[in-house]
């Protein structure tokens, strides 16, 4: 049953009014559901021809020019759920699917994996100055944010204390007591060289484990792997920490058991002496000193059960949840820097706003060139992978991805573009030709589509609306 529509404009109603109305709009609504509930997707003009290679028969033909508007939409498949709520859950989902199956079997990854050590492991960043917080108590009560017996004022003349009891939807939560006292540059930085971290973090943990099992680094990987999932999530003041799933594996991963000697309490020896013990420098460039980057002191190391309060299924979900997530859920944009954009009218809180422009002004500096940080300003600085895997810890997101297209090839067998064909087409000539024109959908059609498929709808952004549309 169609979702009720949320109030629109009255450009974007007459736009859904002049959609609903024309001719093909079954043929544009099927499409809708087509692509889930898309909400930016890309069109393409083009065809597909099956050849016979035998003969030179032509065996199928399809074409474009009998979809609405003479295009076929596909979906965009972001993992940004700010961009795409649609596609991002699939994401989600797969994310999910893929980092449980790593902890309880399924997806080719035997259950006796549930035998094997495991730890949610969180690295945080260090402080780059005071930021107002929302603390709790043993009891749970919300305490003051930054009180300061003494009180007193900071170089710039700003109070360094803060007794409010902050809400959890305070937009102050994140953003510097003092914005001249944080350290903009070091924050930027270290969020550029975060990836760097998490791969020094991985090999110290391996040669820990090596040196406390009296083997070297080459000799462990015949008698144990270590497979690790992660995802990368941003703090609000704007830095980003990372979440882990790491597992210790006998040789080849998941099918064989561990040694006896891989226990929790050694996984955990080995974080708490890892993320301790990497460092990354940086040198001076400017007005910005050299500096040396480390993990910060809150590391949390925790055993994952079957039951209690850390299980899989809790594991699963939160990596996941964050999977879809990036720097916008911190007041920053889901987009790059144009050079067209003007930094003052950008919608983003002001604390984002010094760390953009502190990316800005690093990236055109030569020593850092290499950060590409002027490019990565809209995420802060950082450039990594926000979830990644080792390769033994379990199933993939394209062996995820191929069944699923399996699975609509085998529901319904109708269409051209993902059903079965009357011949194999492993046999055939496939010639494909496709032209990009474009991407997104008007006001009025992300509304119909989204009263169709029950889809959330995200900000309407004029940028990504198809030929210039705005409302």
């Amino acid at each position: 049953m169609p979702h009720a529509v949320p109030h629109v404009s009255e450009i974007a109603a007459r736009d859904m009014a002049e959609r609903f109305n024309r001719p093909d709009f079954r043929a544009w609504a099927h499409r809708a559901h087509t692509t889930g509930g898309c909400a930016q997707p890309i069109h393409l003009r083009g065809g597909v021809d099956h050849i016979d290679p035998m003969t030179g028969a032509v065996l199928h033909r399809y074409s474009t020019a009998r979809e609405p508007g003479g295009m076929l939409r596909v979906a965009c498949k972001t993992r940004r759920a700010s961009r795409c709520p649609a596609c991002a859950e699939i994401y989600r989902a797969d994310i999910y699917q893929l980092v449980r199956a790593g902890l309880v079997g399924g997806k080719g990854v035997p259950d006796t994996v549930t035998q094997h050590p495991a730890a949610f492991v969180t690295l945080t960043a260090p402080s780059f100055g005071p930021v107002h917080s929302r603390r709790t108590g043993a009891g749970g009560a919300v305490a003051s944010c930054h009180p300061r017996r003494n009180g007193g004022t900071c170089p710039h003349g700003r109070p360094v204390s803060c007794t409010v009891r902050h809400s959890a939807d305070d937009p102050r939560l994140g953003q510097p007591i003092c914005p001249d006292c944080f350290d903009y540059s070091g924050a930027v930085l270290w969020n550029a060289h975060a990836p760097e971290l998490w791969r020094r973090f991985t090999l110290a943990f391996r040669r820990y484990v090596a040196r406390s099992a009296g083997l070297r680094v080459a000799e462990l990987r015949e008698v144990l792997t270590v497979s690790f999932a992660k995802v990368a999530e941003y703090q609000r003041r704007g830095l980003v920490h990372f979440h882990a799933v790491i597992r210790l594996d006998g040789p080849g991963g998941p099918d064989a058991p561990p040694p006896a000697w891989a226990t929790h309490e050694l996984l955990k020896a080995a974080v708490d002496h890892a993320a301790g013990a990497v460092r990354v420098s940086t040198p001076a460039a400017g007005d910005v000193p050299a500096m040396t980057h480390a993990w910060g002191s809150q590391v949390d190391v925790r055993p994952i059960t079957t039951s209690g309060d850390l299980t899989d299924n809790a594991v699963a979900g939160y990596i996941a949840k964050y999977a879809t997530k990036a720097a916008e859920c911190v007041g920053t944009l889901d987009r790059r820097i144009r050079a067209t954009d003007d930094l003052a009218d950008l919608p983003v809180t002001a604390h984002a706003r010094r760390l953009i422009a502190e990316c800005l002004r690093l990236g055109a500096l030569d020593e850092y060139a290499g950060l590409r940080l002027a490019e990565w300003a809209h995420m802060l600085g950082f450039r990594g992978h926000f979830s990644t895997k080792s390769r033994r810890y379990s199933t993939t997101l394209g062996r995820l991805r191929a069944a699923r297209f399996e699975h609509n090839q085998r529901e319904d067998a109708h269409e051209i573009t993902t059903g079965r064909l009357p011949f194999d087409d492993d046999q055939v000539l496939v010639v494909s030709h496709w032209r990009y024109l474009g991407q997104g959908m008007t006001p009025g059609e992300a509304l119909l589509t989204a009263a169709l498929t029950g889809k959330p709808l995200p900000p309407f952004d004029p940028s990504t609306a198809p030929y210039g549309s705005t409302s």
